[in-house]
């Protein structure tokens, strides 16, 4: 039975050289679609096996004989790259070296990220893991600051339409129906914030976007796992650190586009498309000198 995404239905076609095959049998031990199987010491391959083949790439990544071309799903052999040897990967000290120095950053210089820089993050995030191939993450660009202000100011109208719902009477209402936690968070947070956005643009200050000369925002079909466009904004965000350029993750505005079906129509956003999250670049303004640690919530060994 093979498995549908918004980008992709049947299986991707696996075609075996038999005539270089050693029959190690590594392709089938990583093939969880299971269309692989070793009959009388040769690759077979039956789509008719749990989910067939899913193109995920795993057997072509493992098989020491470069044997085995997968094609469909929208993967083809192009997309196999030489993997660069374990000596020149980043050890652990220079990884955490990147995420030490990452901060949220929310002032930027008036200086515009270039389009090869752009480009470069997309590639770094097209590497993500994702539940299925292939990926439905889609990414919205906003390029430059008078794009991401078009936005801010589309999001800010939108927020100001329904900054009634969040009064203190319409809190108190609906304090019975959504938690003790929901309630907590409209109270201190939601709020709060809805009050000070609103009330940043009346001076002509931007505290939503932050005049930020990119924004990015992730998001997927109906069909994928829903973390998956959070994953790539992580590595999007990662990516931007090691070029220079600051970023912050931005959780309020997907709302906007979950719940206007106008600002769907604008952007080009499905109906259907899961909640994602929008991610702000630029250069930093601000030196940032020292790290920051923080604790998890707990971490317990079972």
């Amino acid at each position: 039975m093979s498995i549908k995404t918004a980008r992709a239905e049947g299986t991707a076609t696996v075609t075996i050289d038999h005539a270089a095959c050693i029959a190690c049998g590594l392709c089938v031990r990583v093939c969880k679609g299971a269309p692989l199987m070793l009959v009388d010491d040769q690759v077979h391959v039956d789509q008719a096996r749990v989910f067939g083949c899913i193109a995920c790439g795993q057997c072509v990544a493992v098989c020491p004989q470069d044997c085995i071309t997968v094609e469909g799903r929208d993967f083809s052999p192009a997309d196999v790259l030489p993997l660069p040897p374990r000596a020149e990967r980043a050890t652990y000290a220079q990884f955490h070296t990147l995420l030490l120095g990452r901060r949220s950053v929310r002032d930027f210089k008036d200086r515009p990220v270039e389009r090869a820089l752009i480009e470069q993050i997309v590639a770094a995030a097209s590497t993500a893991p994702m539940g299925l191939p292939p990926s439905d993450v889609q990414i919205l660009v906003f390029e430059g600051r008078e794009k991401v202000a078009e936005l801010s100011n589309d999001l800010l109208d939108w927020m100001r339409g329904i900054h009634w719902l969040f009064s203190p009477t319409m809190r108190a209402l609906m304090r019975p129906f959504i938690g003790k936690e929901n309630s907590a968070v409209f109270d201190t947070f939601i709020a709060p914030a809805l009050d000070v956005f609103l009330q940043k643009r009346a001076e002509g200050a931007d505290w939503l976007t932050y005049s930020a000369p990119l924004a990015m925002y992730f998001s997927t079909s109906a069909y994928a796992d829903p973390a998956d466009p959070f994953i790539v904004a992580t590595y999007a965000m990662l990516a931007a650190e090691s070029l220079g350029l600051g970023s912050c993750m931005l959780g309020t505005p997907p709302y906007a586009f979950k719940y206007s079906k106008k600002l769907r129509r604008k952007y080009g956003l499905a109906d259907k498309s899961q909640q994602g999250l929008l991610v702000i670049f630029g250069y930093p303004a601000i030196p940032y000198r020292r790290a920051l640690r923080r604790r998890l919530g707990d971490v317990r060994f079972y």
